[in-house]
């Protein structure tokens, strides 16, 4: 990867972007408060078991597959990644939260990255409702576009979903930054592998009952720090 193309899509992987991810725990919430999670250590296999059964051959390889059409500039096919990725997300708290921070993605994509009309393409797609606009999507479209191969682009969506979720930890939880870290690293290994192995021609699919349920639980809770 040349260092235009690196510093062109590391602004979307910051956390300094303004996605509005802080605001989202994804389940997270519920199961500390349910009690799935109470130590460090089960967090960090509560968000492994998500990782291999619920990402590894849904978000991840929508994001593989989005950034292949963002790169040759395959609308159809992206507007069709979308909707297929929209009909297995089951909980309506998680499948909204992940159409709003891809909203805020390819908004932001189409207004700066002007060389490329997919995005602004796939953004008048999203805005007459044509695609639901999902994270996953519109950041591998993003990210091919910004000239990040499918691998590369997969291993920031994954290490970005990481690190939002050490963060929701940090303020649900007595972990500290020093833990997160630790913990993150521990990830990396795990979140190069599904980077690497998730094949274009794999059915999309997940299975993360626990983490699912919490996620569904999440909007009856009588206190909520996140929205979901």
């Amino acid at each position: 990867m040349n260092t235009p193309a690196l510093l062109e899509g590391l602004r979307f992987v910051d956390t300094f972007f303004p996605s509005g991810g802080y605001a989202f725990s994804s389940g997270l919430e519920a199961a500390i408060q349910g009690g799935a999670v109470k130590t460090s250590d089960q967090f960090a296999k509560y968000i492994e078991d998500l990782l291999r059964g619920g990402m590894s051959r849904r978000e991840a390889l929508a994001v593989k597959l989005a950034n292949r059409a963002g790169s040759a500039g395959l609308l159809g096919d992206a507007v069709q990644i979308d909707r297929e990725l929209d009909a297995t997300k089951l909980g309506r708290e998680s499948r909204l939260a992940s159409r709003q921070m891809g909203r805020q993605v390819i908004r932001v994509a189409a207004d700066q990255i002007l060389a490329k009309p997919i995005l602004s393409e796939y953004r008048d797609e999203m805005e007459f409702e044509r695609a639901p606009g999902h994270l996953a999507v519109t950041f591998g479209l993003t990210m091919g576009a910004c000239g990040w191969n499918p691998e590369e682009t997969a291993a920031a969506f994954l290490y970005q979903t990481a690190v939002g979720f050490i963060s929701a930890a940090m303020r649900l939880t007595p972990m500290g930054q020093h833990e997160g870290q630790r913990i993150l690293g521990e990830w990396l290994p795990l979140i190069e592998r599904i980077s690497r192995e998730v094949d274009f021609d794999t059915a999309m699919s997940s299975w993360s009952p626990i983490q699912d349920i919490y996620a569904m639980r999440h909007g009856s809770l009588e206190w909520r720090l996140f929205r979901s």
